[in-house]
């Protein structure tokens, strides 16, 4: 681990170390801004929801485009740009009065997002050697959970649910990360930095990207993942707040949830070390499993040292699915197109617009009293992505037994 540390690039590094601080800020204010809407500004439940998922929606929508401008444009000035009109962002939360204008920022703030995003994991692909490719997109996984664990504690003191001050605090954070990028960014230049290099349209971008089935697969089967995975923050803590097996339902969620933040933090690497023994795919396929099971778990368990144990193995599923998606697109992703392809993965994030959508619509079907119902029904539907995942492993076996009979032909 050392011997590939000394080697990182200091954008890499910079990137890494801004992830961290970039999480907690918007931690410490974004998870906030609906509780700030309804109580303070007395915005109606439902405009507040629409008001929260614009951020999402924009993000599915403008992810392939900003993935692919980098890829067009050259890395350095999207990201710049793009970080920079984030800062802007979350200044305009810090002074923003009307429902109009959370409304715009919000989605603003999903289009920054999902431009910056896919191009700086662009970044790290570019700087990084194949063989610490692993290392360097799960350091970034890390900073990301330690972010999203500390900014919500930090958010609460600064009392971020009755004020938008914490924003400024975030766009503060973001022009310091942007002012560090230019300071590197100087100092080294990037293989795809030149105008010029990519010169494939963007509708010929989305055509390579129709006409790859593994990738497309994949990013179904990612979909109906992450929509089990997304029942974590929707209807598992609904379930424990009105399920008559539990008292204070509430308040064991929140104890469960911190305890999947930690469990993340101690089980990556070992469980990254098992992971990277097999294909990326093959891990995905064994964490969408092992998520499906403890669903159903938590249908059929409410003793809490078995609901701990359910809770560690949600995690062990989550950790195995994430861990290992940014090193499969890494590795299906044509060299020129590597932007375009971290940005179309932000279609994967459907499954967190849909997965919230058909747990609640199950939680009021069935309710708290049949959870087998419940949860099985959502077991069904997020296993459903294996099958999909298990035929673009096959396809790239198959992909790659063809190219070892090619190479031994010419040879």
């Amino acid at each position: 681990m050392r011997e590939k540390l000394a080697n990182v690039s200091p954008i890499t590094w910079n990137i890494l170390i801004g992830t961290l601080f970039g999480r907690i800020a918007t931690s410490m204010s974004i998870p906030f801004l609906a509780i700030y809407l309804t109580s303070v500004k007395n915005v109606s439940p439902g405009t507040t929801g629409a008001i929260i998922a614009i951020s999402s929606l924009v993000g599915i929508g403008s992810s392939f485009f900003g993935g692919y401008l980098s890829d067009r444009w050259g890395r350095k000035i999207i990201l710049l740009l793009s970080i920079f009109a984030w800062a802007l962002v979350f200044i305009g939360f810090a002074f923003i009065d009307t429902v109009a204008g959370f409304f715009i920022l919000n989605a603003l703030n999903g289009l920054c997002r999902s431009i910056f995003e896919p191009t700086s994991r662009a970044v790290l692909s570019d700087l990084t050697d194949e063989k610490n490719r692993l290392v360097i997109f799960n350091l970034r996984y890390t900073a990301i959970n330690i972010g999203v664990t500390f900014g919500p504690l930090i958010g609460l003191k600064l009392g971020s649910a009755a004020t938008t001050t914490p924003f400024l605090l975030a766009a503060i954070t973001y022009i310091i990360y942007g002012i560090s990028l230019i300071y590197t960014l100087s100092k080294s230049e990037l293989s795809t930095s030149s105008k010029g290099k990519n010169q494939v349209q963007l509708k010929d971008a989305f055509f390579i990207i129709r006409k790859d089935s593994i990738f497309l697969l994949a990013i179904v089967g990612l979909i109906l993942s992450i929509t089990g995975y997304s029942q974590l923050t929707s209807t598992l803590p609904q379930y424990f707040s009105i399920s008559p097996d539990f008292k204070n339902g509430v308040d064991l969620f929140s104890y469960l949830l911190s305890l999947n933040a930690i469990t993340v933090i101690l089980l990556q690497y070992p469980l990254i070390n098992i992971g990277k023994k097999y294909s990326p795919l093959v891990s995905i396929i064994i964490g969408n499993i092992v998520l499906s099971i403890s669903l159903i778990g938590f249908a059929i368990i409410t003793n809490l040292p078995f609901l701990i144990v359910m809770i560690v193995l949600f995690t062990i599923g989550e950790i195995l699915m994430f861990s290992m998606t940014d090193i499969l697109i890494d590795n299906i992703a044509k060299d020129e197109l590597k932007g375009t392809y971290f940005g179309a993965m932000g279609f994967t994030q459907l499954g967190s617009v849909f997965g919230p959508w058909i747990g609640g619509v199950l939680l009021d079907h069935f309710g708290a009293n049949q959870p087998i119902y419940l949860f099985g029904s959502l077991f069904f539907v997020t296993i459903l992505g294996v099958p999909f995942l298990l035929f673009a492993s096959y396809l790239t076996k198959s992909k790659l037994m063809k190219q070892k009979t090619s190479v031994q032909r010419v040879s």
